[in-house]
């Protein structure tokens, strides 16, 4: 609740850590300014259209993130406290009780410590809509009031006289105030699975509208969450406004004695079916001051704990170019380790090379990540670019293909590692014991500068190397000995054969070697694009030389 203003209070510094190495960046004073003015700018964008046009232009908790780091940031290089997010979120109705906003907790530590020493705490999903004022005289709605920025607010009465949600006229004539939170109906909506929908920024958009069409007001519900001139407590509160006509939320009201209840309750509605969005939950002691103490801030006797980020706001550290076995290009996003649903993530891929192009990510750059299929980080977007712009040597992919880097040569460590790691790999020899890892020493060592090098090595040459012991060494010669008795047709595959598809091929190089294009091309399954690379693969000079090497070692079809 209270989400629609993404009032973020102090706090978030102490509470909401975005990174497991939340260092200050070592940036000169003036690029500080710079970045920091560039993140301010950013931030004041999305608050005006969201405030003031009911736009959302980025997902609430990149939001929250964003505004956090603007404020280390801040803390930092010492320079003053960021805008208020609210300042155009005013609007001309003042409200009579103040909306309070909460803080937003993320870590179970700072839950615990909230929970600790407090009675009578009681817990509801934190509904994911708009919040809102509704005013009634002698039990007639008279007025809604949007949020605002806590003291002020637009009118909005003549929409909420639309919403079927929002009783027009309670069952008694009692005048009375009460605030909540109006949201976009969903059927069975799982959050862990579905996600925000984009229901918050539906209803905020209906709701800056100058008039609320009937079949957009039947599609919103009302939330009631408190009756702040009420002193009764919360089940009493709930029972008394279910009787006067608004819809109970007694199913979404639970007393909790420890942190164990609430975290049951929280993971229970993250994962169970509900009419509405959520992004967390709400902790509430059932008794609290007197309203006309409330002020526009975060009070003590509530709270908001957060479920985790689907997506996680993180910076650019470095970027890197991993070349595979086939030349293909894949650029790789190492990161500054960010937490995202309770695991570090350090580096993420950008699919391809004209991914990256297209974003233009650098050192410093502010990006979205998730997690596809709930493991893999997944580059989403590009939150915010970084004022300067890093050199970065980027490949020339005309330079990587399928018959290229057959030794490490400067430019082609990365393809020549992968070709060694799938000759060793189940697809190729099926070596045991014998993965990147062992490569890499071998590389290091520069024992290791063709292909087939490893053909030669024996037990006291490889004992000899730093991280290879006697038993190691022998386990290793092993694996060696053992790829010289693999069929030829599976060193075929080591070396890096295209795909031939369901030809029939012979148990002799020479054989297979003296094809040429249209003879492969009249093989079943195989067509022009593959016949071609049939035919170069066994006429590259790097590949004849690998042949030469084979039969010389007296492996079986050389």
């Amino acid at each position: 609740m209270l989400a629609t203003l993404r009032l973020l209070s102090v706090f978030l510094l102490a509470c909401t850590t975005l990174n497991a190495h939340a260092d200050c960046p070592k940036w000169p004073a003036t690029q500080a300014k710079s970045e920091i003015a560039a993140l301010q700018k950013q931030i004041d964008q999305w608050d005006d259209a969201y405030h003031r046009e009911g736009r959302s232009l980025i997902a609430d908790e990149l939001y929250d993130q964003s505004r956090t780091r603007l404020n280390e940031w801040r803390e930092c290089f010492k320079l003053p406290s960021p805008a208020d997010p609210l300042r155009t979120a005013s609007g001309s109705i003042a409200h009579p009780i103040a909306h309070t906003g909460l803080d937003k907790l993320h870590k179970a530590q700072a839950v615990e410590a909230w929970l600790r020493d407090r009675q009578d705490v009681w817990v509801q999903p934190k509904v994911d809509g708009v919040a809102v004022t509704l005013i009634y005289r002698a039990g007639v709605l008279h007025q809604a009031i949007s949020r605002g920025d806590g003291v002020r607010g637009q009118d909005w009465t003549a929409s909420a006289q639309k919403i079927g949600a929002i009783p027009q006229r309670l069952s008694q004539p009692v005048d009375l105030l009460v605030q909540g939170e109006l949201y976009w109906r969903l059927n069975e909506h799982v959050q862990a699975r579905a996600g925000s929908v984009n229901a918050r920024a539906t209803v905020a958009g209906l709701m800056g509208r100058k008039s609320l069409e009937a079949e957009h007001a039947a599609g919103i519900g009302l939330f009631v969450w408190d009756w702040p001139q009420d002193s009764l407590d919360l089940p009493e509160r709930i029972a008394r406004l279910a009787a006067l006509g608004f819809a109970t939320i007694e199913p979404f009201s639970h007393p909790v004695s420890d942190f164990a209840e609430a975290q049951k309750w929280r993971e229970h509605w993250y994962r169970s079916p509900l009419p509405f969005a959520t992004d967390g939950v709400v902790l509430r002691q059932s008794q609290r001051p007197p309203a006309e103490r409330w002020q526009a801030r975060a009070p003590y006797w509530a709270v908001a704990w957060k479920y985790p980020f689907a997506q996680a706001l993180a910076q650019v550290r470095k970027v890197n170019f991993k070349i595979g076995r086939t030349g293909r290009i894949t650029p790789v996003i190492e990161l500054i380790p960010v937490m995202l649903d309770d695991r570090e993530i350090k580096r993420v891929s950008a699919s391809s090379l004209k991914r990256w192009q297209t974003l233009d990510i650098r050192p410093g750059d502010q990006i979205a990540i998730s997690l596809a299929g709930l493991t893999i980080p997944r580059l989403d977007s590009v939150v915010l670019r970084t004022s300067e712009r890093a050199d970065i040597n980027i490949p020339n992919a005309e330079d990587f293909h399928t018959l290229s880097c057959w030794q490490p040569t400067a430019g082609c460590e990365s393809q020549f590692l992968a070709r060694l790691t799938w000759l060793s790999g189940k697809q190729g020899l099926a070596m045991q014991h014998v993965g990147r890892g062992t490569w890499e020493k071998l590389l290091e060592t520069r024992r290791v500068n063709n292909l087939l090098d490893w053909l030669t090595l024996d037990a006291p040459e490889l004992a000899n190397i730093a991280g290879f012991g006697e038993r190691s060494s022998e386990r290793l010669m092993n694996s060696f000995n053992g790829a010289r008795q693999r069929p030829f047709a599976q060193w075929l595959r080591a070396l890096g054969l295209p795909p031939t598809g369901q030809a029939r091929l012979p148990d002799s190089w020479q054989a297979l070697a003296q094809r040429n294009t249209e003879q492969w091309l009249a093989e079943a399954g195989i067509g022009p694009g593959r016949a071609a690379q049939l035919s170069a693969f066994f006429r590259d000079p790097q590949v004849l030389a690998l042949s030469e090497t084979l039969h010389a070692a007296g492996i079986d079809g050389f």
